[in-house]
């Protein structure tokens, strides 16, 4: 008899992610990285509101946020000097790279939330590059006019 899958994944469809970036250097080997690109997290919004993935020092912060749905989350962080990215369609898992072999950080955790064609980065400014890249490509793919 086949298992039931669980509920969970049924709603993927109508999940989509944001990525945000910025940060300044709360550690001394965060100066390492690109100014306002030192750390990165995910929010999710779907039809119940906002949830917030984040790989904090030492734990992982997984909130859901008390506002009202149609909250625009991702205006709120540019006003805040934060650069989010997005969004993107969270789909039921496909076949793809896995994401092995990669320490856990803020940059591999986006990457899982995005799925396995999540871009290949390991800062959050390489990240933030692939990502532009490609809503900056899906934009000139959806506006231009085909001969």
């Amino acid at each position: 008899m086949p298992r039931p899958r669980p509920g969970h994944r049924r709603n993927l469809a109508v999940q989509q992610a944001w990525i945000v970036f910025g940060g300044s250097a709360d550690h001394a080997w965060q100066r390492l990285l690109r100014p306002g690109f030192r750390h990165c997290f995910a929010a999710i919004e779907d039809a119940a509101g906002w949830m917030v993935l984040e790989l904090l020092s030492g734990r992982l912060l997984l909130a859901r946020l008390s506002v009202p749905a149609g909250y625009d989350l991702p205006g709120f962080y540019r006003r805040a000097g934060l650069k989010p990215v997005g969004p993107f369609p969270l789909e039921e898992q496909t076949a793809g790279a896995p994401l092995r072999g990669v320490p856990l950080n803020c940059v591999s955790l986006c990457r899982a939330v995005l799925g396995p064609h999540a871009p290949f980065a390991l800062t959050p400014a390489g990240l933030h590059r692939t990502l532009s890249t490609r809503i900056e490509s899906r934009k000139k793919y959806l506006t231009e006019e085909w001969g």
